[in-house]
């Protein structure tokens, strides 16, 4: 499809999109924005003229000429009547697709050669070039192929949304589009999108790599990790040392009561106590031998293997 002319723009709504329409319409650079706000000037002038012949001291007329041009304006823009006055200096003309008078003719639109769309002072061509549709809308990436099936439905679809749809009736100028299409035709893989819509994103796809990267754990240098490394050990002695000191102050409190217990008789229930305190510190004791004995076995095992003595008795 690199033979079907397109225009691009980047623009707002209504910037020379009707100069792009007429020349995707006819496959080149037919008009320019001087000629075509020449056509509008010429009728800016034809509407001042019917309305001086109602006098030009009325206050009709006054008003008129203090209101803005309604065949163009600053930002580019052309009306429908500039369009069909550019059109028909190729003996084109153009019909309201959903009046009265077309639909009278029941024409299937994939009989016709070609559309043309408004919304919102944008406009935009459809075309048939050999024996497929494409809609040439400036805002895409580049032209669109619209099956047949799918051309009355696409059509029906910008009525919904608000479209002026105009039929183009006359025979267009030749094109190398048309004539290498006659003989062959195309398949689309991908669907161009909405100018813009790519460069969109682009600059977010940097945007979330950044976001996913601060959310990950930074990166450490070789001296931050062994920083961290040493502060994990530090947490790990300092937890060994207080439940040695948790044992310590239960083998004390256990050799209180013990000798409590044999200056006095217990209370009721105090042997119960008792006895409840004992188990506790022998499982405390057991506790901390074992993480003694599992401290000399593996230091034994690195060290040459020197035996770390009997366990102690419980």
């Amino acid at each position: 499809m690199s033979r079907v002319y397109t225009t691009r723009m980047i623009c707002q709504e209504g910037s020379l999109c009707a100069q792009h329409c007429l020349n995707n319409l006819l496959q080149g650079e037919y008009f320019s924005p001087v000629e075509l706000s020449s056509i509008a000037q010429q009728l800016d002038e034809e509407e001042r003229m019917r309305m001086a012949e109602g006098g030009v001291q009325t206050e009709e007329y006054r008003t008129f000429l203090q209101q803005p041009s309604g065949n163009m304006d600053d930002s580019g823009f052309f009306s429908i009547q500039v369009i069909s006055n550019a059109l028909g200096v190729w003996g084109l003309e153009i019909v309201l697709f959903n009046s009265r008078e077309y639909q009278q003719l029941q024409m299937d639109p994939m009989h016709e050669k070609a559309f043309i769309c408004n919304y919102k002072e944008h406009w935009f061509t459809v075309r048939k070039l050999g024996q497929q549709w494409f809609n040439l809308n400036s805002l895409l990436t580049g032209p669109e192929l619209i099956s047949d099936t799918y051309l009355a439905l696409f059509l029906a679809q910008l009525q919904q949304e608000g479209y002026s749809i105009f039929v183009i009736r006359g025979n267009l100028p030749e094109c190398e589009a048309d004539q290498i299409l006659r003989i062959m035709r195309v398949e689309q893989q991908q669907r161009p999108k909405l100018i813009g819509e790519e460069e969109t994103q682009r600059m977010s796809a940097p945007h979330a790599s950044e976001t996913t990267h601060t959310a990950e754990e930074p990166v450490l240098d070789e001296d931050e990790e062994e920083l961290r490394k040493a502060l994990a050990l530090s947490r790990q002695d300092l937890q060994v040392e207080d439940e040695e000191a948790d044992l310590r102050r239960a083998i004390q409190m256990s050799m209180q009561g013990s000798s409590d217990a044999g200056s006095s008789a217990p209370a009721g229930g105090s042997s119960e106590k008792q006895t409840l305190s004992a188990e506790e510190l022998r499982r405390r004791r057991q506790a901390y031998f074992d993480r003694q004995q599992n401290a000399q076995d593996s230091s034994s095992s690195t060290g040459g293997g020197t035996d770390s003595g009997p366990k102690p008795t419980q």
